[in-house]
């Protein structure tokens, strides 16, 4: 059996040619049961009601609706919490990932790998900053990550059970759930593609987002921002000492270089200090308001966990 999760925010425009394309994609899986699961994550535009429409009278459609936006982090995790499947894929619902992928994605996974990840190879439709700006980021993470991420890859990807069972019994609260699949280790591959241009609507991801989520990875993958008070106090010292040398009057460039030092030093703690703060208040990653529809198959135990 496979579940496909969908997180959407306010995607009323496009959502019907979303199911539209799933449907026909997962019909043509030969031996499989499959599932859709909806994830609304208080969207304001009518998503709900098109997600109500899908699940009436349909067998393979179930809905989770969020009392609020939480963000697509939480909106993956509380579909993967939803599946029933013994693989799990994950798409967003503005059709820039295409669904066709998921038939590869299922043949490399019958392979046996564990984790499936689609690759980007390009993104149309996307600004130049956004493109460079990934690029640089993603180069960055692996450099300074513990781990080995996947290069360019958003959470289209397909999971087997074994992950999704140990990505749902999670505790973080800051919410990095590609970086989480990669750090498990467990049998990873990859498919490249060509991302397109959304179908309708707008980016959810603005700059305040893509910066958030950012954060997450590197203080969730990283410790490097947590040495980073070091490198720039042996850096402001080396440059200090220079200057005072060179220019035989240190109040000149000392005193502005060890205030910019102090201040980002503070930055770097205060960003640990806010993550410690949220893991501390133990808040559910999201509520849920609504479900539509019912499992195929009963939903996996915690039993099941493999820790």
């Amino acid at each position: 059996m496979l579940s496909v999760v969908v997180p959407c925010y306010n995607e009323a425009e496009v959502l019907a040619h979303t199911h539209a394309r799933l449907a026909r994609t997962l019909d043509r899986l030969v031996g499989f049961e499959y599932e859709h699961i909806y994830v609304d994550d208080g969207s304001v535009d009518g998503t709900w009601q098109i997600v109500e429409s899908l699940a009436e009278g349909s067998r393979t459609v179930r809905g989770v609706k969020l009392s609020r936006n939480f963000g697509h982090q939480a909106a993956c995790l509380a579909g993967l919490r939803e599946s029933a499947g013994d693989a799990v894929v994950v798409i967003d619902a503005d059709l820039q990932d295409p669904p066709e992928l998921i038939a590869e994605m299922v043949a490399l996974w019958c392979e046996g790998w564990s984790v499936v990840s689609a690759r980007r190879r390009s993104r149309a439709g996307e600004s130049v900053f956004k493109r460079l700006s990934a690029f640089a980021y993603y180069r960055m993470l692996k450099a300074l990550s513990e781990h080995d991420p996947a290069l360019d890859t958003g959470d289209f990807r397909l999971l087997d059970r074994e992950v999704v069972a140990l990505l749902v019994e999670l505790p973080e609260k800051d919410l990095y759930l590609r970086g989480a699949v990669s750090w498990f280790g467990l049998p990873e591959t990859g498919v490249a593609y060509d991302r397109d241009p959304r179908l309708a609507g707008e980016s959810k991801y603005d700059l305040r987002r893509m910066l958030g989520l950012a954060r997450s990875g590197l203080l969730v993958g990283s410790a490097a921002p947590l040495r980073l008070p070091t490198y720039l106090g042996a850096a402001a010292l080396v440059c200090g000492t220079a200057a005072a040398a060179v220019r035989r009057d240190p109040k000149l460039l000392v005193r502005p270089g060890a205030f910019a030092a102090q201040a980002l030093a503070l930055g770097a703690i205060g960003e640990y200090l806010h993550a410690l703060y949220r893991q501390a208040q133990g808040r559910p990653h999201y509520v849920v308001e609504e479900h539509l529809g019912t499992a195929l198959r009963p939903l996996p135990t915690k039993e099941r966990v493999v820790l």
